[in-house]
């Protein structure tokens, strides 16, 4: 039986491919709805090795799906697509600041970083989806190209294409980043090599299984093999193959880069070019975006859906959201865990912390994990979670999970609510002399001078310097949710403003201790709350 958002795939045995090239094959396929016009999709086919040629097709409706074969393979016919199957939602969507199902139910997205998951052994792998069965993670941010990075260097079994002919692949122990960019790669990337695209392949088809969105990193600069230094030409028939592969998979995102900054042998314009190519090879209009180390891409791009960011200062949901009118995802906040690095040593309170923080202010976060045995005596061969999976060894999981229902009980994605600093911070720099006079008008003497004198500051100054007493608040479009979270800030009593025209029940949250307290009912406009003096506390409010 066909249903709507599973993929549906068409094989068809044939020649090997004629010329020099596995990729480029002609082979397509119009699929067109009966009774509308405008529901006509045309996909690229692929090869997949020994012989067979396959089409795959994702449809977005139910109903009779018309399709014609053309090129290497004739065919036409119908299929009787049902409607989706109960929980099925569809491939995620950027509606506005907040991500949505295909069929209107908003996600909440909880992520975790597991960059080469997809190369480890068979093993370690079925450990790694044990985990994950058990966790509340519902996106994998993961690599297709194989990782060389500390506490990450072996050798995949299998690689995504054959070497050329003539050429040998050596092994290199080189230390991260230090690559040669005048040495020519060996690999014949018209030749995938069907193994590695097989095992891939299985891997994406459990995740989804598991309700898990695959965040799927194509490029990226910790790489002894060459890959990250394939020129543009190879580039774009590797994306090619990859959309013409996994396009029509449901739960697959986009993410061109990890640290697509690092990446010395691309300029700006090869990553426009690249992100022109995955919106052409991709007829789905899956999540698309690039992740920084340094510099943040241009999300303003027309294809690009969602912000992805590496930033360790946890405000500026509101400042990119306002910027970009798009989602905002937190996909590196640095690791919990016992590294030497500072960027693997946060504790398991600040991880969570960091997760409240960004979903308060709407948000998303993705969790890592990098704890090293101090035993280990070879850290070529660690097992950590952020490279290669394994067990989860943190205490954020639990209480990521703690966060992540109660989003799901809310129902309705949060958007900032600005007061105070945050007011402040969100329009520093933005307002001319008359319009910080105009937005003083009417406030108490004290207050307007304070709000003058922090205008006066350039914004980054004035980010550093009241940082830490950024307000972490949102709401619900409707106004019938409010979060407020404290973070480290030790309040005895907190003040809010509720709409005047509702009546609200409000609860006092301990984001660390996973409990939940009713304290008042019937309340609205300024409220008084106590709180009992302690770290990571959080107000919710919900209208009766």
């Amino acid at each position: 039986m066909y249903r709507q958002y599973e993929m549906l795939e068409l094989s068809f045995f044939g020649p090997e491919p004629a010329g020099s090239s596995d990729v480029n094959v002609d082979l397509t396929a119009c699929f067109s709805l009966q009774g509308s016009e405008d529901q006509a999709v045309t996909v690229k086919g692929f090869y997949a090795g020994d012989g067979k040629y396959k089409v795959r097709f994702l449809p977005l409706k139910p109903g009779c799906w018309y399709y014609q074969v053309k090129g290497v393979a004739e065919a036409e016919g119908a299929l009787d697509v049902k409607a989706a199957a109960q929980g099925n939602h569809g491939p995620v969507r950027a509606e506005g600041t907040h991500l949505k199902f295909d069929d209107g139910t908003w996600f909440f997205s909880v992520g975790t970083t597991i960059y080469a998951l997809a190369h480890q052994s068979k093993e370690l792998t079925e450990e790694t989806f044990a985990s994950l069965e058990k966790a509340p993670f519902n996106k994998v941010r993961m690599c297709l190209f194989p990782k060389h990075y500390d506490y990450n260097k072996n050798d995949p079994e299998y690689f995504p294409f054959k070497v050329l002919p003539g050429e040998t692949y050596v092994y290199e122990n080189l230390p991260p980043f230090a690559l040669d960019y005048s040495k020519k790669p060996v690999w014949d990337v018209n030749h995938p090599d069907f193994r590695f695209w097989d095992s891939f392949e299985e891997k994406l088809i459990r995740l989804g299984k598991m309700g898990i969105q695959v965040d799927l990193i194509l490029f990226h600069p910790y790489d002894r093999w060459n890959f990250s230094t394939l020129s543009q030409a190879d580039n774009l028939t590797y994306l090619d193959y990859l959309t013409r592969r996994f396009a029509a998979f449901p739960h697959i995102w986009w993410s061109m880069a990890n640290e697509y900054d690092l990446c010395g042998a691309k300029s700006l314009e090869d990553w426009e070019e690249i992100e022109k190519a995955i919106a052409a090879g991709d007829p789905y209009h899956h999540l698309l975006s690039n992740h920084n180390c340094f510099p943040l891409y241009d999300f303003s791009h027309e294809d690009i859906t969602h912000c992805s960011c590496q930033l360790r200062t946890m405000n500026m949901v509101p400042e990119l959201q306002k910027k970009y009118q798009k989602p905002v995802l937190y996909d590196e906040c640095v690791y919990e865990g016992n590294l030497p690095q500072t960027w693997g040593s946060i504790s398991a309170a600040e991880m969570v912390n960091r997760f409240w923080k960004v979903t308060a202010t709407g948000g998303y976060c993705t969790h890592g994990e990098v704890f090293l045995d101090p035993d280990e005596t070879n850290l070529d061969e660690a097992v950590l979670w952020w490279a290669k999976g394994g067990k989860l060894k943190g205490q954020s999981p639990e209480r990521i999970a703690f966060l992540k229902n109660l989003m799901e009980e809310i129902g309705k994605p949060l958007s900032p609510n600005l007061t105070g600093f945050g007011k402040i911070l969100a329009e520093a720099g933005s307002m001319n002399e008359a319009q910080i006079e105009q937005a003083v008008s009417g406030l108490p003497t004290g207050i307007q001078n304070l709000m003058r004198a922090a205008f006066s500051m350039d914004p980054v100054n004035l980010t550093r310097h009241v940082d830490a007493e950024y307000d972490f608040s949102g709401k619900t479009d409707d106004d019938s949710v409010f979060l407020s979270y404290y973070g480290t800030d030790c309040h005895a009593l907190v003040e809010i403003d509720l709409p005047a025209d509702k009546t609200f029940a409000i609860e006092i949250i301990d984001a660390w201790n996973m409990t939940r307290e009713k304290v008042m009912e019937g309340v609205s406009g300024h409220v008084r709350v106590k709180l009992p003096g302690r770290e990571y506390m959080a107000v919710l409010a919900v209208a009766e």
